[in-house]
Order: structure tokens, then sequence, then C-alpha cells
């Protein structure tokens, strides 16, 4: 049964995680003003633009509603951080689309860009290359998590694992991909961009 509206305002977020699977439209509102600004902070930090940030984390709630009336979501705060992640990840993935694009369009016109579209694509390869060279279930994991955009949980299925394990793996495999890509970065870095 359905808690009264008024009753939800100091109600733990275990039990608004289990009205939003109710399809609970105020408690999904109280979980939104409860948490929207810690999301905002989480990817803005990361994509440093307010609007971008603002549809980060628009999106990151269209999918707990959406998520959040087909299962229960058990812990909350991490949902959100893995979420804002995942979120930042796309942003970045779409403007890079965009800018390749963008270079594929303008190199034929502009010989700079040509120049600038190769160190673009020296540093895509460059992570791939990173990805490729993770341990083969670190690897899996990561492109079965931001690849084919599946849950912990369902990783752990598929792979007949724990989700902590999944956790931890891809965890591992974070750390050292954010190494290593710093290291590229720093290097390519070094080379005066083309205006």
């Amino acid at each position: 049964m359905r808690m009264q509206r008024e009753n939800l305002h100091g109600t733990e977020d275990s039990e608004l995680l289990l009205e939003l699977t109710q399809g609970n439209r105020h408690a999904f509102d109280i979980i939104y003003n409860r948490y929207w600004k810690m999301v905002f902070d989480a990817a803005y930090k990361r994509v440093e633009n307010v609007d971008d940030a603002k549809d980060i984390a628009q999106e990151v709630f269209v999918q707990l509603w959406r998520r959040g009336a087909k299962e229960p979501i058990k812990q909350l705060d991490s949902y959100l951080f893995v979420a804002t992640r995942n979120g930042v990840f796309k942003h970045f993935e779409l403007e890079s689309r965009f800018v390749s694009e963008q270079y594929a369009g303008d190199t034929l016109q502009d010989p700079t860009s040509a120049d600038q579209h190769v160190m673009y694509k020296d540093f895509v390869r460059s992570f791939a290359n990173l990805v490729d060279a993770l341990p083969p279930q670190q690897r899996q994991i990561f492109k079965m998590r931001f690849e084919q955009d599946m849950s912990s949980h369902e990783i752990a299925q598929a792979l007949g694992i724990s989700p902590k394990t999944v956790r931890n793996l891809l965890g591992k495999s974070l750390a050292r991909l954010k190494s290593s890509y710093f290291v590229v970065f720093l290097l390519l870095s070094c080379f005066p961009a083309v205006k």
C-alpha cells in the first residue's frame, strides 16, 4: 500500500525506493529534490559546463524513474554515483563523435584541421589500446559495462560471478586506465595545438 503524500518527506531512501517500484511520483520527486544538487555537482566537476552537467543530471533521474519502476535499487547513493559517472562517459563519447564528424568535414578544406584530426585519432587509438591491454576478464567486464551498457548485476549473471567481483574488477580497470590515460594525455599534449 502506498504511503500518504504528506508522510513521505522524512522517509528513508530505502522506503522511497520501494515506493518508486510502485510508481509513486511523489517519492521520486523527494529523491530528485534530495539528490539533484549532488548529481549535478558530480557531473559539473567532470564536464565543467553548467548546461552539460544539467543534461547529465536530468538523464540520471530519467533513468532512475525508468529503472526504479522495473526493479528495486538497493543503494541509492551508489546507483546515483555510477549513473552520473556513466552519464559523463556517454557525454564525452557523444562529444568525441561530434568532433570526429566535424573534423571529417573540415579536413578537406583546412590543412591545420587535418593535423588536429590526426592527433585526435591518435588519442582515441591510444585509449583503445589501453583498454585492449587490460587483463582479459577486466577488459571483458569494462566493455560489457561501457560499450554494452550492462549493469554490474547483468554482467555478474552473464559471467557467473558475483556483482561484488564485477565491481572490484571494474574499479581496478578504471584505476589502471585513468593512470595510463593521463600519461598518454601528457605525451600528446606536449605537441602544441594547431590553430
